[in-house]
């Protein structure tokens, strides 16, 4: 399974990123951590919604914390798409500040395509998933995760 949004990304911004495969040719589907990392924190839906409502993303924690006090007027839209596609853009958020900010998290891609956030520990984060709770109902807070996160 493969991220529409992270192809028309890679043809918009690098249309050469990736890892070399086999024949030295540059794979796409296989995004550098560099490239990943940008292709993650786009979250575009995202930040139209909160800069609508004021809020500038500036990817820290502070955000997050601003970001679950947002009323949620996305969850009576009729469209069930608006909150799905809001909550994989607060889950790719989430995890490009604790990306940014937890010393060793990174990205990683699993082999279904599913983007998780690893720590220092292995342990790995579907923060998109985190995402979609927070979207549709509000939990787990965002900046609940990554207080949780940053303290231990």
């Amino acid at each position: 399974m493969g991220f529409a949004f992270l192809d028309r990304w890679r043809t918009r911004h690098h249309p050469d990123a990736g890892t070399a495969g086999p024949s030295g040719v540059p794979n796409p589907s296989t995004p550098n951590p560099g490239t990943l990392d940008e292709m993650l924190s786009e979250c575009v839906m995202l930040r139209e919604q909160a800069f609508d409502a004021g809020l500038v993303l500036d990817d820290s924690a502070a955000s997050l914390q601003a970001l679950d006090q947002l009323m949620p007027g996305w969850r009576d839209d009729p469209d069930p798409e608006t909150a799905e596609g809001l909550g994989h853009d607060a889950g790719l958020y989430l995890g490009t500040v604790i990306v940014r900010s937890i010393a060793g998290a990174r990205w990683q891609q699993l082999p279904d395509g599913r983007p998780v956030v690893v720590l220092n520990s292995g342990r790995e984060l579907d923060v998109v998933a985190m995402g979609q709770g927070w979207a549709t109902e509000g939990s787990p807070e965002l900046s609940a995760v990554y207080t949780e996160l940053d303290s231990g």
